[in-house]
């Protein structure tokens, strides 16, 4: 945990010289709060006064435990981008840590998450968006960013021109599929696989009528019983030069049509999807693509909804709501990267109870 903590002392104090608390100190207790279950800065500080023997044996702390008003303060005040460059040092660490390459490799998803009970007060309808971008194949989150006034487009784009996505294949929802992210993603030398829906009319409908062309296209199908469900999802692609107009869609090699049935207490429905493709995979690979695309959704969201209580958080002054986002996704990483394989849940309660898991937890970031 100290190149944890080298990390989180490099980010710049945004008080006044005489601060009473290290904020390097500060941080590590709101991450170690959190590791821990803590969902509030109140929360934080009763963390900090429980178990301030234990603390001091790994930062200082000279002055006590920080109060709720100082982890406010601070969350209130600190500059976004300087947590989240030591995001990416912490992101770097848990790579290590799992001996993983220092960029991912597989499939990326990226995708905008409210944090809805962040807003100012008398703007409900104005809650902070994050955009988020997950490695779906090492379960971990390795970006965010907030949409200044919902602009997840241009959020997103920022994003990718500080990542390095080699190879890798960004998916997204039918928002996305744009000229400038697809540019985007190409630029950073990664292919995309974006969905394509009604705000796209003309396109959506050149596409279609492709597929309607097509006599006897070949595909892949699945199959699944589970839950009271059967599901039935059937793949196909075609060539982009079977697409009469592609309104010059940045290197645009093929088009995607996923067919899903679900059967649910003999009530079935259908639904048909649709994706731009970089690259021209094969159906089975398209299905696996799609699949690993909702990992963002059932991985990183529910998760941080479900077990961190995300949704009720109601920090909404100044920085607070994204820079709260921020440790509680370094703290996922961290309980992701540990190889017991309880649940997330089960592992912060662990560590709440049992201080032995929570060094061994601190351990691992080494």
């Amino acid at each position: 945990m100290s190149d944890v903590i080298t990390f989180l002392r490099e980010v710049r104090d945004p008080r006044q010289p005489n601060a009473r608390h290290d904020l390097g100190d500060i941080l590590f207790v709101a991450l170690a709060a959190t590791l821990c279950g803590a969902k509030t800065c109140v929360q934080m500080a009763e963390f900090g006064e429980d178990r301030l023997d234990e603390l001091r044996q790994i930062v200082d702390l000279p002055h006590g435990a920080p109060s709720h008003d100082t982890f406010s303060r601070v969350f209130r005040l600190l500059d976004p981008a300087e947590l989240a460059t030591a995001f990416e040092g912490c992101l770097a660490i848990v790579r290590a840590s799992l001996n993983l390459p220092s960029s991912p490799k597989g499939v990326v998803a990226i995708d905008g998450k409210s944090l809805r009970r962040g807003y100012e007060k008398g703007r409900v309808n104005m809650a902070p968006l994050m955009v988020g971008v997950f490695d779906s194949q090492t379960r971990l989150s390795i970006a965010q960013a907030r949409a200044p006034g919902g602009a997840e487009i241009s959020a997103t784009i920022g994003l990718l021109k500080g990542l390095t996505l080699k190879g890798c294949t960004v998916t997204a929802d039918s928002l996305h599929c744009t000229l400038a992210t697809a540019r985007a993603v190409r630029d950073a030398k990664a292919h995309y696989a974006l969905g394509l829906k009604a705000n796209r009319r003309e396109l959506l409908a050149e596409v279609q009528a492709a597929f309607d062309a097509a006599a006897d296209l070949p595909g892949f199908e699945t199959n699944e019983t589970s839950h009271g469900r059967i599901e039935r999802r059937r793949a196909s692609v075609l060539p982009a030069a079977r697409v009469q107009r592609t309104f010059n869609f940045p290197d645009l090699a093929a088009v995607g049509r996923i067919e899903a049935q679900r059967t649910i207490e003999g009530h079935t429905t259908t639904a048909v999807r649709y994706l731009m493709l970089s690259k021209l995979f094969s159906p089975r690979k398209l299905i696996d693509i799609v699949r690993a695309h909702w990992s963002i959704e059932n991985n990183l969201h529910w998760t941080l909804d479900v077990v961190f209580d995300e949704d009720d958080a109601r920090s909404r002054k100044n920085y607070a709501p994204e820079n709260l986002a921020v440790i509680r996704r370094i703290a996922l990483n961290i309980l992701t990267a540990h190889p017991s394989n309880h649940t997330i849940g089960r592992k912060m309660r662990r560590a709440s109870w049992d201080i032995s898991f929570f060094f061994e937890l601190v351990a691992q970031m080494r």
